[in-house]
């Protein structure tokens, strides 16, 4: 019998768990989120909506998975045999390939402009220049494929190596490293001139902002942010010792998650209102303005290099738990097989990545229903797979599992949790789930 592997820490689990939680949806998306949904009232909306309805689908992710100790699907059938519910744990595998196969191409583009930063060809280019960098980078196919199967292939290395001597080792590094340098740099950028009206822009919320697109732009955001819905958690989980207080460790991940996304507001916000550029940038708020931004700083190259280096930490720990999960499941807990199964689904992966990564060069005219391949794959997981996977995660804990199991599970580790068990179990029955079905409603025109 294959022994199943664990964490050699409490702190190793709640970096790696964090490290899945901020990727490019704390550092990339929510910055440009915030900057073109009002800001501070948007921030606010994202820390009540996080606590609210993010943490309790994590809570329940960690009961699944430290209760089965077991892989993503195998763990379905070990609660509910005899049912379909292990379905959730193969949709969590079929959306975490088209999730990787295009999350890669923008890993790819982090890669390329690292190196162009060490190499200093991102000084002393106007605005317009930096735009059409990034326009050039994207396009050309031979840089986008090369760039993103480097990227893979980084990740393939540290997953293939296992729970504890790769993803937590490398977890643990990285971590550390992404905050100590988020510090640095915000610091930097509250120290411009003018920078406060960034500040005041990013926290202080303006009541009168309120939409219900903001809502709904938040909680999307926020459901998102704590990569909960493909059973990445549950898979993490299945890691963890029966000593383990899972509230306190879901309240860490939901907690360096906050951090980042409110450090990551402090590093951009601050230095684009000093400087004069416009917070509503969006997507390109990281590859078009911020080198801008750097450009007229003192050792601006220095700390872009820095910012680049920090973000592909960030996408790299959130590459590597959703190739976990696949590789789990194809595995069962064989260790000998691990490394075939990562760098065989790895490799799989790179290749699905491929149009994606031509999608804004040579297949830019392949449009499928209106949109490009990477935005169509893009759309599928977060409109359709996400939701999908989250609300019945939480339809299988609140509704499925008995009630007492679940709560002996989340007490294990803990002293008793009497009044917060209620309150989450309510939750995660009822508001949860509404609040799920409004993001999906809303998000396929039907709300």
């Amino acid at each position: 019998m294959n022994k199943h592997e664990q964490w050699t820490s409490k702190l190793g689990f709640i970096l790696a768990a964090a490290g899945s939680a901020i990727g490019l949806g704390a550092i990339w998306k929510f910055p440009y989120m915030a900057g073109t949904s009002g800001g501070g009232i948007f921030f606010l909306l994202f820390l009540l909506l996080t606590l609210f309805i993010g943490a309790p689908i994590l809570i329940a992710e960690f009961i699944i998975g430290r209760k089965a100790q077991k892989d993503a699907v195998s763990a379905y059938k070990l609660l509910a045999p005899g049912t379909s519910w292990h379905w959730i744990g193969y949709l969590g595998v079929i959306v975490s390939f088209i999730i990787l196969s295009f999350y890669s191409v923008v890993g790819g583009w982090i890669l390329s402009y690292l190196v162009r930063s060490v190499t200093g060809q991102l000084t002393g280019l106007s605005q317009e220049e930096y735009g059409g960098l990034f326009s050039q980078t994207i396009s050309s196919p031979v840089e986008a494929v090369a760039a993103q199967i480097v990227f893979m292939l980084i990740t393939i290395l540290i997953v293939s190596g296992g729970v504890q001597k790769g993803i937590e080792k490398a977890s643990k590094y990285m971590m550390p490293a992404l905050f100590i340098l988020f510090i640095v740099l915000a610091i930097r950028s509250l120290t411009l001139d003018g920078a406060l009206k960034g500040v005041e822009f990013f926290l202080k919320p303006n009541l009168s902002e309120i939409t219900a697109d903001t809502i709904l732009a938040a909680l999307g955001q926020s459901f998102f942010a704590l990569s909960v819905g493909i059973s990445i958690m549950v898979t993490y989980a299945s890691y963890l010792s029966k000593s383990d207080n899972l509230v306190k460790s879901a309240f860490s991940v939901v907690g360096l998650n906050v951090l980042i996304s409110l450090l990551a507001g402090l590093v951009i916000f601050p230095a684009v209102f000093a400087l004069g550029f416009e917070p509503g940038e969006g997507a390109g708020l990281v590859f078009v303005v911020l080198p801008a931004v750097f450009n007229e700083m003192a050792f601006g190259g220095v700390f872009l290099t820095i910012f680049l280096i920090l973000l592909l930490f960030a996408t790299l720990t959130s590459a590597f738990s959703i190739l976990e999960i696949i590789v789990a499941v194809i595995a069962k807990d064989d260790l000998k097989k691990r490394k075939k199964a990562a760098w065989a689904s790895g490799m799989f992966i790179a290749i699905l990545g491929i149009p994606s990564a031509l999608s804004f060069g040579v297949f830019s005219e392949v449009i499928i229903f209106g949109k490009s391949i990477f935005d169509l794959a893009d759309y599928l997981t977060t409109n359709f797979g996400l939701p999908l996977g989250a609300l019945f995660i939480s339809l299988f804990v609140g509704f499925k599992l008995p009630r007492q199991m679940v709560k002996e599970e989340l007490e294990l580790g803990s002293n008793g949790l009497g009044m917060i068990f209620d309150i989450w179990y309510f939750a995660i029955r009822y508001i949860v789930p509404l609040g799920i079905l409004v993001v999906f409603l809303h998000s396929i025109g039907l709300f």
